[in-house]
């Protein structure tokens, strides 16, 4: 089997080079229907599918379903703002990596937070800061990718030549992969430790509250007992 692996990554790597994020003033200012919710989001995303020609970027029953599941703040007036664009595009690109419920996990502090600010620290400024990053990020990803590669062109040197590209092909994928895993299993128990947090402040939450009330409760009794005193 014979796999031009070289020219894959050569591929790979010219396409890393186009990737770029979708900027804060690429998105209207406007308010805008679902329709045109999901017309923005496949003219900017369309290239990041694996298929692009058949993969669906968002629909409208993506967008009812992640606000069902607290995902997604509802639109108001059936109209979502730029806020609700940026979400999507967090949700987007989480997606692929993790559950809905860490999702949500991650992101409802986050819209908590900063969605709907008109003053202070806004959820723009936490996509802005976030996203940032990305062309950093992409070289590092190319510098890595490049080291891995070469790695992989070193396996398998024992093996006949017509069976020796699909196999080192193979270790290509194993080294990705292990390194996908590794940083996948990193932002799972991240999350965790998320749910864990809030957990317990609920717990915590919960046992003052009760505390509060079994102290209402006993100074209630000790007022009517000063009253009862008082009107004998």
């Amino acid at each position: 089997m014979r796999v031009n692996t070289k020219d894959l990554m050569n591929s790979i790597l010219e396409s890393l080079s186009r990737l770029e994020y979708i900027h804060l003033d690429e998105i209207p200012g406007i308010d805008l229907y679902m329709d045109q919710v999901t017309t923005l989001m496949d003219n900017k995303l369309r290239a990041t599918a694996r298929y692009p020609k058949e993969d669906k970027i968002l629909t409208k029953t993506m967008i009812n379903n992640y606000a069902k599941n607290d995902l997604l703040p509802p639109p108001i007036k059936k109209k979502y703002t730029k806020e609700h664009v940026l979400v999507l595009i967090f949700i987007y690109y989480f997606k692929g990596i993790l559950s809905i419920g860490d999702i949500q996990t991650l992101l409802q502090p986050i819209t908590d937070k900063y969605f709907g600010k008109e003053n202070g620290f806004r959820i723009q400024d936490v996509y802005e800061e976030v996203f940032r990053l990305e062309p950093e990020e992409i070289e590092v990803l190319k510098t890595d990718m490049l080291d891995k590669y070469e790695k992989s062109r070193d396996t398998f040197q024992q093996v006949p030549e017509e069976e020796r590209e699909f196999l080192q092909q193979f270790s290509f994928i194993c080294l990705l992969s292990y390194d996908v895993y590794i940083k996948k299993l990193l932002i799972e128990k991240m999350i965790d430790e998320m749910k864990e947090n809030v957990t317990r402040a609920e717990s915590k939450a919960v046992k003052k509250n009760s505390a509060q009330v079994k102290q209402d409760k006993k100074n209630n009794v000790t007022a009517k007992a000063e009253r009862k005193e008082r009107d004998k």
